[in-house]
């Protein structure tokens, strides 16, 4: 168990500790008054106590002083520049042959790692795949299930019952098509010649982790953007291992647990010189 105390004689009372932690371990009576601790055993190890202190009062033994570090908010970036980040990200497929730089992988990896988890849980769990014979086979793993789907879907039997249900998916068996027939031209649609593959997993008991996985995922999107290494969401390969439903792709790749988001990363071929403004936002204001 985690153990936390106050250093009474630095401490200012300021109060700061009793605001932020979300499980209410510190109470404060009045404002003038010490900061008391309860039901230390609910902690979630959060680290919102020890990151808002000003004076270093709160001491917690899950954060010693060399996982401390002082923020220094004048090397953030302006919220212009944020925004221009964001608009300027697009899931770019066209990929040199240039190899991502490994420091690279690292720090997309490091900013994913940031992100924040239901209740501090901290099970996010990352995959990179960057093995050529991998790769291919999580290509065909996709390939493999489309085309399985699409031989169901197109036996006379099934199609007569479900085609009046299912007209939506019926209609998408020609895009399944091409990317099976381009396949067998030795075409890869799917990855697109990525040199690498991010895959976001968590243990399969994690309630939250789909959730926590995007949130993951997210955090690298935008650090492979300024870094400038083209990424996409492997939006077939997630499709493929939902309609599959065995979790076989995970098992294949050594992964441990249930993968809820993919990245496909490469250098890319060139820059966009160019941003388009999105559709006008919509907003429920109530």
């Amino acid at each position: 168990m985690n153990q936390i105390s106050i250093e009474n004689a630095s401490c200012i009372r300021c109060g700061k500790c009793v605001q932020v932690c979300p499980t209410e371990i510190f109470k404060q009576e009045n404002k003038t008054a010490d900061i008391t601790l309860i039901n230390i055993e609910s902690c979630i190890a959060c680290g919102h106590c020890v990151a808002v202190c000003p004076t270093e009062s709160v001491l917690h033994t899950a954060f010693p002083k060399d996982k401390i570090h002082a923020i220094d908010y004048s090397q953030l970036p302006t919220p212009d520049q944020v925004l221009l980040l964001c608009q300027t990200r697009r899931s770019n497929r066209a990929f040199s042959k240039k190899d991502i730089p490994a420091a690279y992988l690292e720090q997309i990896l490091h900013a994913a790692h940031l992100a924040p988890t239901a209740s501090n849980l901290q099970e996010v769990e990352f995959t990179i795949v960057t093995s050529p014979e991998k790769l291919d086979l999580i290509t065909n793993f996709t390939i493999g299930v489309f085309a399985s789907i699409a031989n169901k879907l197109t036996l006379p039997i099934i199609k007569q019952i479900l085609k009046p249900f299912l007209g939506k998916v019926y209609k998408l068996l020609p895009n399944f098509y091409h990317l099976i027939n381009e396949r067998k031209k030795g075409n890869d649609l799917i990855l697109r010649g990525a040199k690498a593959v991010l895959f976001i997993h968590t243990p399969t008991a994690n309630r939250f982790g789909c959730q926590d996985s995007n949130l993951a995922y997210q955090n690298a999107s935008l650090m492979a953007e300024s870094l400038g290494v083209s990424q996409f969401y492997t939006g077939f390969v997630s499709a493929a291992m939902t309609q599959e439903g065995k979790n076989s792709l995970a098992k294949q790749l050594g992964i441990n647990g249930t993968i809820h988001a993919g990245m496909a990363l490469g250098m890319p071929s060139f820059k966009f010189p160019n941003y388009m403004d999105k559709k006008d936002i919509r907003v429920n204001r109530v």
